[in-house]
């Protein structure tokens, strides 16, 4: 009986014994990272290292764009003076602070009352207070040298650091919290704590379309580690804490030029123009090189009064003579006219109180000059000749009424991706049942009524009527690259063809010889008669309803050189100008294609 109990005691011991030595094993498996993925080992550090300690987010870790030079046009790294709260201790003597207020070129006092007033670890930042303030080298080794409590010179990405750029590319977007997207996108993170929901995704542009591929894998922050009292630790100092994984972030190149766009920006601000767009393509292949909006924005302050974060180049608005382009082709395609024919202009329709611009009319006119000259009463009787359906069905063959910008139904991640979700449509008619009504026709076919187009649509459908009637899909990103230059993604420029089929050839080539007509002998001669370049385009003036019926937009679509091979595809849209004033688009389009001219020239100078 004794023996037996002494066993039975034995066997619980040893019971015992090997369950604390599986725990004891557990724990060291852990510790020592075997079993589990070095993200999960390094978060455990960090859990350890951050249950007492302020932190400062260095860099999102968020990817960046660059431009198609690889410029960039987000994500600067600057060396930046970055402070934790000291809560109730000094920061370092009177003597010190005032240096380093002297070294940062800033008042004493207003240093000081940032220091005092930091409720959380920050930067001191310039003047406007969103960029870090850019220390040079000698800053950086004089601020070393001084002896500070909880103040660091550390690495800190600007997200937006070109303001004046970004701030007309709206194509680029922001960064915004949006608590209920993030759930219905990023629901999975969220319950995993990868995640938070007020963590900031793209809220617009780029940003929004490729927010799943830019997010990256985590931010990099700087550590101060404190005691109970969040006081800091003597001679510990500040540790930096990064991702460690050399994929991230990724490197997004657009197709944007920063030189080209910055001259686009330069013309709109020389006019003095206050709202509009500029959208301007290259007529190889229609990717974007600027696209300018007006009034800009600020991507770190979004709503501000006098900005607007919509992007103007992809909102649809009536193009006014613009769509006579459309109008012409389609009667042409319909066989309703011919090159050869005749027509006169008196000044006035006879119907539906339609008349021409010109108070006495045009006289006769050929199909070209009526184009060229822009003649309402021509292209009224052109308009209600044609069945509505068939120049609806000519304006989605050359890339209107439809989104037309660069997207897949299945990227590498298998989702589908529009870069730009916020290129709006557009419409010919409303309803076509009620476009059979010969003034419904006629005042679409001048580009009035229904009508609307972006200025991306209009520079497209230059580039269009370039490739002999084939429609191109906007591109404005080229390829997505790992962080140690991989490649993860590459976008190539693709078609756009409608299922109405596409122009002929013949019609793209008389209409283009139009458009040479438009500069060399009509509505745009006086405007471009300097140009160095051979031009090409046509103007239009839409007239506004409802609260805006004393204003008007103007217009320009055309591109150059118009002989020899065209490099670039423009449309010019300048929203809300005064009726009665003088239609400056044209103008506008001229002083933009001698800028692009200039830069091709320093590029290539033979050329």
């Amino acid at each position: 009986m004794k023996g037996a109990i002494q066993l039975r005691l034995f066997q619980a011991l040893l019971l015992l014994a090997i369950l604390f030595g599986v725990a004891e094993a557990r724990l060291a498996w852990v510790q020592l990272g075997f079993g589990q993925s070095e993200t999960t080992h390094a978060s455990l550090e960090r859990k350890a290292v951050l249950q007492r300690s302020d932190s400062l987010v260095l860099d999102s870790g968020r990817g960046h764009f660059v431009d198609r030079n690889g410029a960039l046009l987000t994500g600067e790294t600057v060396r930046a003076l970055a402070a934790f709260p000291a809560q109730g201790g000094p920061h370092g003597t009177d003597e010190a602070i005032g240096k380093l207020a002297d070294i940062l070129e800033t008042d004493r006092g207003r240093f000081q009352a940032w220091l005092d007033n930091l409720k959380a670890a920050d930067v001191w930042r310039e003047g406007d207070g969103k960029r870090a303030y850019a220390l040079t080298e000698r800053q950086a080794a004089q601020i070393r040298q001084l002896e500070l409590s909880g103040i660091a010179v550390l690495p800190y990405r600007n997200r937006y650091a070109d303001w004046e750029t970004l701030s007309t590319l709206q194509a680029i977007g922001y960064v915004s919290q949006h608590p209920e997207r993030i759930g219905q996108i990023y629901g999975e993170q969220l319950r995993t704590g990868l995640m938070n929901k007020n963590d900031l995704i793209g809220g617009a542009g780029l940003e929004r379309s490729l927010d799943r591929l830019l997010k990256g894998i985590g931010p990099t922050k700087a550590i101060q580690l404190t005691d109970a009292s969040r006081r800091p630790l003597e001679g510990l100092g500040i540790r930096v804490m990064a991702p460690d994984n050399p994929h991230y972030p990724v490197q997004v190149k657009t197709t944007i030029d920063l030189r080209m766009q910055r001259a686009a920006a330069n013309v709109l601000n020389d006019h003095g123009i206050k709202e509009g767009a500029v959208v301007v393509l290259d007529a190889d292949n229609a990717d974007i090189l600027a696209m300018v909006s007006l009034p800009a924005f600020d991507p770190e302050h979004i709503g501000v009064a006098g900005t607007d974060e919509r992007n103007h180049a992809l909102m649809a608005v009536p193009p006014g003579s613009v769509f006579k382009t459309v109008t012409l082709a389609a009667a042409l395609e319909a066989g309703v006219t011919n090159v050869k024919e005749k027509f006169y202009c008196s000044g006035t329709y006879g119907r539906y109180g339609l008349r021409c611009w010109r108070e006495h009319g045009h006289g006769v006119l050929t199909l070209e000059q009526a184009y060229a000259e822009s003649c309402n009463v021509v292209f009224a009787a052109l308009a209600e000749r044609l069945d509505p359906a068939l120049l609806q069905k000519t304006a989605e063959r050359m890339g209107l009424g439809r989104q037309v910008g660069w997207s897949v139904s299945r990227f590498i991640d298998g989702e589908p991706l529009r870069l730009l979700p916020e290129e709006q449509p557009g419409v010919i008619f409303a309803d076509l049942e009620e476009a059979k009504d010969g003034g419904v026709r006629t005042g679409s076919g001048i580009g009035q009524r229904d009508v609307r187009i972006t200025p991306l649509q209009a520079a497209n459908m230059a580039v269009t009527l370039l490739h002999g009637g084939t429609v191109l899909a906007p591109r404005l990103v080229s390829e997505i690259r790992y962080a140690d230059g991989g490649l993860l993604a590459s976008l190539p420029p693709q078609k756009a063809a409608s299922g109405q089929g596409a122009i002929s050839p013949r019609t793209a080539a008389f209409v283009r010889r139009a458009m040479e007509a438009v500069v060399t002998k009509g509505t745009a001669a006086d405007a471009l008669r300097d140009a160095v370049w051979p031009l090409a385009g046509k103007s239009g003036t839409a007239e506004l309803a409802g609260s805006r019926a004393a204003y008007n937009d103007h217009w320009f679509v055309g591109y150059g050189p118009a002989k020899g091979k065209a490099r670039y595809a423009v449309a010019v849209l300048l929203e809300n100008e005064r009726v009665g004033l003088r239609n400056r688009a044209a103008a506008v389009f001229g002083d933009i294609m001698e800028a692009l001219r200039r830069i091709d020239s320093e590029r290539s100078p033979k050329s």
